[in-house]
């Protein structure tokens, strides 16, 4: 070997070991808005994280958020890098913060209904309304936001015509079925989906859909504004490759809440446009400039 062939080799090598100690060294942390404490945070996300450590070489920290204001707060702070949250949260954060989309989280049959009882003989959105109609937690996605753009891409101001009552998803569930509302607006697959299936008094045929809306986007990962590129792209390449590893990680090594991601797949080119429909629903609800969380 000549000895430019070996300073060369030699140079390289030092090289890979130095890229190698530097991914070693760091330490990214990681927030999920819909997850309280620590404990919790760790019997969700841990092994997620242990395979993202895995993968990439860097050591993932959990920040515990207790609202998604503090998510917005330790970003703008730069006290925490990768925040996991929904697509109304989404919005919010980006609008008050740099943060950008970095991974989609997708989620299968995603999507808010407009649910009645058979027999009403409410067959028509517009027959709602003057009535009042149940949906979900204020400023949810899929309980509230969803069934509210929904209902207008039929014809029905919500703060307008109709009369909305938030209440829990049981609570919804019961009031549909006593008569107490008209309707319930909610995420169909996660919530009336299981109510349904755990029914024993009524037949699956006694609802109706009378309305869906389309797929919600997809639940995202963000990066905030002062995480590097070497670093960003590093953890959406890692995803990307060991994609099937890392969903097992999450729903089968998750916890209960994880659940919801049963199914999912990594989508790794996310737009900021991708959730203009979230946009529009906030303007539906009376709030168009999305510069804080609704509910809060």
């Amino acid at each position: 070997m000549s000895l430019r062939s070996f300073l060369t080799g030699a140079v390289v090598a030092l090289g890979v070991a130095a890229s190698a100690a530097t991914a070693a060294a760091e330490t990214v942390r990681m927030a999920v808005t819909d997850v309280a404490g620590l404990e919790q945070l760790r019997r969700e996300w841990s092994a997620f994280t242990e395979k993202m450590k895995e993968y990439t070489g860097y050591t993932i920290e959990f920040a515990p958020v207790t609202s998604r204001t503090a998510a917005v707060e330790l970003l703008r702070s730069e006290n925490v890098d990768l925040v996991l949250t929904g697509p109304a949260e989404y919005v919010v954060i980006n609008k008050l913060t740099e943060a950008k989309p970095l991974l989609g989280f997708s989620r299968p049959d995603y999507f808010s209904g407009i649910i009645v009882m058979a027999d009403s003989g409410i067959t028509a959105v517009s027959q709602l309304e003057g009535k009042k109609v149940a949906m979900g937690d204020i400023g949810s996605t899929s309980s509230h936001l969803g069934p509210s753009a929904v209902l207008a891409d039929y014809g029905i101001d919500p703060t307008q015509d109709i009369e909305v009552i938030h209440t829990a998803d049981k609570i919804g569930y019961e009031s549909l079925k006593r008569g107490d509302v008209a309707a319930w607006g909610t995420n169909y697959m996660s919530d009336f989906v299981p109510l349904r299936a755990a029914e024993t008094a009524l037949s699956p045929g006694a609802f109706r859909v009378i309305a869906r809306g389309p797929d919600l986007p997809n639940d995202i990962m963000m990066v905030g504004a002062h995480v590097s590129d070497e670093i960003a792209e590093t953890i959406r390449a890692a995803v990307v490759e060991h994609s099937d590893d890392l969903i097992h990680a999450i729903v089968a090594e998750g916890g209960e809440e994880n659940q919801k991601y049963d199914g999912m797949q990594f989508i790794a080119e996310v737009k900021d446009s991708d959730y203009d429909y979230i946009r529009k629903a906030y303007a539906t609800i009376g709030h168009p400039e999305f510069g804080e969380f609704v509910g809060d």
